[in-house]
């Protein structure tokens, strides 16, 4: 499995790192504007090849996958590029900017019989495997609580008049899409499609949001999700039964601690022997491809197909608009 990479931001860095504790794959390339750029990442994982060339990437014979962690607009672009090349991908969260830019993603990977995936951490994860199989203890769910609040590194530049790229509609950025996405991940595996779903956003002048509460409501249940990038907090998800309760400590992107209370007793539950969380999705994918699995590969598009149609509805319920958005 040669993986050429898409991007030197910090989630590459934490992508090559688990990347080094998967057997049989390696990072073979990357991509980037300026060879300076990925030039340290490159030395630190002893990265062979790096291309300032995008083309010649893509038609290098020796790259299986391309791993993409570029802004996310250029996602339905670049995928769909390398898929025309005869590349398997892994694309960072969101997978796309709109429902219709998936549908031609999934629809070009199935025509090529290439694998697609989106790298999504926390359905991956042991720990929120635990979380599935002990959710029958609680009896019916009534309440469900996820906050994932993190002040992000470039708040303050759009404070002071600038437009990073994770604040800026043209890249398909804010608080929703960057961060609450995980919270919705978090629901959405466990209890499939909701019947509704409402965003209220606080929003800064350019009309992206900084964060915002994203409401989901179930025929027997509702679940809250806070994401935010202009504040710090407390971050947590809470899964609420008739029976009993679920803790999650430190949210939903990580799934560190599961704390079970139920009958009065609380059991800390863990089966995660490692804190780099791409770790576990790189093992799911890397399995899937050395299996060729593709049953497996479209279940997952299915089910993210599924989470984008509900993540653009929230984003329009907020009246936020992308680029992407016109026809």
């Amino acid at each position: 499995m040669n993986i050429a990479t898409i991007g030197t931001g910090s989630i590459v860095d934490t992508f090559l790192s688990a990347l080094n504790n998967i057997k049989d794959a390696q990072c073979v390339a990357m991509y980037s504007r300026k060879q300076e750029t990925a030039q340290p990442l490159a030395e630190k994982y002893q990265i062979p090849a790096i291309y300032t060339d995008i083309e010649k990437m893509y038609q290098d014979p020796g790259i299986d996958f391309i791993y993409l962690a570029s802004p996310n607009s250029l996602h339905y672009e670049q995928a769909t590029q390398a898929l025309q090349h005869g590349k398997h991908v892994i694309c960072e969260k969101p997978f796309t900017s709109t429902v219709a830019e998936l549908e031609s993603l999934i629809a070009l990977a199935k025509q090529k019989n290439l694998m697609l995936f989106e790298a999504i951490t926390t359905i991956h994860l042991p720990n929120y495997q635990l979380i599935k199989e002990n959710l029958p203890s609680l009896g019916q769910i009534r309440i469900i609580q996820g906050n994932y609040s993190q002040y992000s590194s470039r708040y303050d530049a759009l404070l002071a008049g600038e437009t990073p790229n994770v604040f800026n509609p043209k890249f398909s950025g804010g608080a929703l899409v960057d961060i609450n996405i995980y919270n919705l991940h978090f629901v959405m595996s466990l209890f499939g499609t909701p019947e509704s779903i409402r965003y209220t956003a606080n929003k800064h002048a350019n009309g992206i949001d900084t964060s915002g509460v994203l409401v989901m409501k179930y025929p027997d249940f509702i679940a809250e999700c806070v994401g935010s990038k202009d504040t710090q907090g407390l971050n947590f998800v809470l899964i609420q039964g008739e029976k009993g309760y679920i803790h999650v400590e430190h949210g939903a992107n990580g799934c560190q601690n599961v704390i079970l209370h139920t009958d009065g007793t609380a059991v800390t539950l863990n089966n995660q022997t490692t804190a780099n969380k791409l770790y576990y999705e790189l093992l799911a994918f890397k399995e899937t491809y050395k299996n060729q699995d593709f049953d497996r590969c479209y279940e997952l598009l299915d089910y993210s197909y599924s989470v984008m149609k509900m993540l653009v509805a929230a984003r329009k319920n907020a009246g936020i608009v992308f680029p992407a958005d016109q026809p």
